[in-house]
C-alpha cells in the first residue's frame, strides 16, 4: 500500500466510525495476473500499524462472508445470470484479434471505438467459455452528486458495453466491486478521481440490477513535491511500512495523512485520531491536488514525539530498533526535544551522547584541528577545573555552570575555552553543550575527564 491507498482508506475510516457505520476490508483478487505475493498481509500489516482496523472482514467474522472475491465466484454468477435473463447481459462472440480489427477501422476513421456498435444480432447462450459482456440498458447522459466534487455528469461518450466475467471465470473489478457493494449494504464508497470516468458505467449497471448506487466521494490526488504532477515512485513514494521503519510513530502519520487533502475548521494542525475522528466530514475534502510534502510529515512526527512521555518514547524505540543504551532514561527528555524520527532519536542516543559511556581523547580533536595550542587548551582546562572544584554537588546544574564558566570563557575568548571542555567532556566533534553534558556527567566525573583531557594535551 501507498499513501494514496492509504489515505482513502483512513477518510473511509475516520467517515464509518463518526458516524457508527462499519468500515470493511474486503479484497479485490480477480486480476490473477496482476497478482503480487504476500500483498494481502502487505495491505493487512499497513492498516494494523496505523489503527485503521476494521469492523468487517478479512479474517473477522461478519454476515457477508467470504471477503475475497476470488471465494465469491458463485455470488457473481448468481447476479450475472439475473443480467443475461433481463437481456443485459451477452456472450462476446469476437476472438480478441477480430476485436483489435474492429479498434483499428475506428482509428482509421478517425472516430473512437465502442463495443456498443458492434454487438451481434443474436448471440449464442453464455457457457462460461467466453467472456460475458454487459449491455448498456440505456445510452443516456448520466448525472449524480458527489460527496466531494458536486455535481457531476457524462454523456453516451462515457458508457459502452463492458467485460462482466472474463473467459477465465473470475469477474471484472467494473462486475464485482459494484456486486459487492449491494450484498454487503454499502452506502458511501470513497475512492480516487480516476474512477470518475467509470461512473456512468457502474450507474448504468446498478440500473439494470434495480439496485440504489451508494453516494461517491473523489478523494483529491496525492501530488508529488513540486505540486505539478501526481506522486510517483520517481519522486521518492513509498511503500506505507517504509515509514514505520524509517521511526514515523503510527499517530503522526495518520495526523499527517487526514490534512493532506482534508482540513478542520481552525487552525490546529496537532490532533489525535479521537479528535481527527470527530472533527472529520466529506465537505471539508479538498476538490485540488493534495502536495505530498515529507518535511511537513517530518514535522508532524517531531510534534507527536514531543508529547509522548519518556517512558514511552523509550519504550517506542526499543520496540523499533530491539534495544536502547543503558543511559537512555537519562537523557531521553533532551533527545526528545531534538529529534524527528524515532531512528534520529536511537542515533542520537548511540552517538551525541555515547559520552555518558567511556570517552578517549584525540589531541587534534581538543585543539580544533590545530587552532588551538595545547599549551592555551591545557591552561583553560585547567582554570575551568578550579572553577567546579568549589562549586557543591547539588549545584551542578547547566544554567548555574553556564552563570560561573561564562565570564572566564568570554574574557579569554569563548572558542578558545569551550570548544576543549565539550571535548575533553563529550570526546566527540558533536555533542550538546559543555554546560549540559557537565550536569549529565556530574561534579566527579566532569573534573576526571578535564584531567584526562589535560594528560592526553
Amino acid at each position: 500500500m501507498h499513501v494514496g491507498g492509504v489515505r482513502t482508506a483512513l477518510y473511509a475510516w475516520l467517515f464509518a466510525h463518526k458516524h457508527g457505520g462499519t468500515f470493511i476490508l474486503r479484497i479485490e483478487d480477480t486480476d490473477k495476473e496482476r497478482e503480487v505475493d504476500g500483498s494481502i498481509k502487505q495491505i493487512m500489516d499497513s492498516l494494523t500499524w496505523l489503527g485503521i482496523t476494521w469492523d468487517e472482514g478479512l479474517e473477522k467474522d461478519g454476515p457477508h462472508a467470504p471477503y475475497i472475491q476470488s471465494q465469491r465466484l458463485d455470488i457473481y454468477k448468481k447476479y450475472a445470470q439475473q443480467l443475461i435473463e433481463s437481456n443485459h447481459a451477452y456472450a462476446d462472440p469476437y476472438t480478441e484479434e477480430e476485436v483489435e480489427a474492429l479498434r483499428k477501422s475506428a482509428e482509421e476513421e478517425k472516430r473512437p471505438f465502442l463495443y456498443r456498435e458492434h454487438r451481434p444480432a443474436q448471440t449464442a447462450a453464455w457457457d462460461g467459455t467466453t467472456p460475458l459482456r454487459f449491455k448498456v440498458p440505456t445510452v443516456k447522459r448520466y448525472a449524480w452528486n458527489d460527496i466531494v466534487r458536486g455535481e457531476l455528469s457524462a454523456g453516451e461518450e462515457a458508457l459502452d458495453d463492458f467485460i462482466l466475467i472474463k473467459s477465465d471465470g473470475y469477474p471484472t473489478y467494473n462486475f464485482s466491486h459494484i456486486v459487492d457493494d449491494i450484498e454487503m449494504g454499502v452506502t458511501h464508497v470513497i475512492r480516487g478521481e480516476e474512477f470518475v470516468s467509470s461512473t456512468p458505467k457502474f450507474l448504468s449497471l446498478y440500473e439494470a440490477l434495480g439496485a440504489q448506487p451508494p453516494l461517491f466521494a473523489t478523494m483529491p490526488v496525492i501530488l508529488g513535491p513540486d505540486g505539478n504532477k501526481k506522486l510517483s515512485k520517481r519522486d521518492g513514494a513509498k511503500d506505507v511500512l517504509d515509514y514505520r521503519t524509517e521511526g514515523y510513530l503510527p499517530e503522526a502519520f495518520v495526523n499527517f495523512l487526514a490534512f493532506l487533502g482534508w482540513h478542520p475548521e481552525g487552525e490546529v494542525e496537532i490532533m489525535t485520531v479521537e479528535e481527527l475522528t470527530a472533527a472529520f466530514t466529506l465537505e471539508r475534502v479538498q476538490k485540488g491536488g493534495a502536495k505530498f510534502d515529507e518535511e511537513k510529515l517530518r514535522w508532524f512526527n517531531r510534534e507527536h514525539l514531543r508529547r509522548m512521555s519518556d517512558g514511552d518514547l523509550l519504550m517506542a524505540i526499543k520496540n523499533l530498533m530491539g534495544t536502547v543504551p543503558p543511559h537512555a532514561s537519562r537523557v531521553i527528555a533532551l533527545v526528545k526535544d531534538r529529534a524527528h524520527t524515532l531512528t534520529e532519536a536511537y542515533e542520537m542516543l548511540n552517538t551525541e551522547f555515547a559520552f555518558l559511556g567511556d570517552v578517549s581523547h584525540e589531541p587534534s580533536l581538543l585543539l580544533q584541528g590545530g587552532k588551538i595550542s595545547a599549551e592555551a587548551a591545557s591552561l583553560h582546562l585547567k582554570a575551568l577545573a578550579d572553577l567546579l572544584l568549589n562549586i557543591p554537588d547539588e549545584g551542578f546544574i547547566a544554567a548555574q555552570l553556564k552563570d560561573i564558566i561564562w565570564p572566564y570563557a568570554t574574557s579569554q575568548g569563548r572558542g578558545e575555552v569551550l570548544w576543549p571542555l565539550r571535548v575533553a567532556l563529550s570526546g566527540t566533534e558533536k555533542s550538546p553543550d559543555p554546560f549540559t553534558l557537565s550536569e549529565l556527567l556530574g561534579k566527579q566525573e566532569t573534573l576526571v575527564r578535564i584531567a584526562r583531557a589535560r594528560e592526553t594535551l
